[in-house]
């Protein structure tokens, strides 16, 4: 299972990527926990400044403006 943590405000990119997050696990048949990140402090210790920002297993993958499928796709299938 991959954990996935989506870092940002609450902005509506921030929620179109969790969105498009889900999506993607269920079509790929990948077993996700998605959390989303909302304190600003935790997002700066995590090392980003631009959101929406995503970290896979512990790692940041992602950070500012919406990720495409195909990104999402290599996050979760690697």
């Amino acid at each position: 299972m991959k954990q996935i943590q989506v870092l940002g405000s609450g902005c509506a990119n921030c929620q179109r990527t969790y969105q498009l997050i889900e999506e993607v696990a269920r079509r790929e048949g990948v077993e996700v926990d998605i959390e989303k990140v909302e304190d600003m402090a935790d997002i700066l210790a995590m090392g980003v400044m631009s959101t929406p920002g995503v970290v896979v297993d512990g790692k940041v993958v992602h950070s500012g403006g919406l990720p495409g499928q195909k990104q999402v796709v290599e996050w979760l299938t690697s």
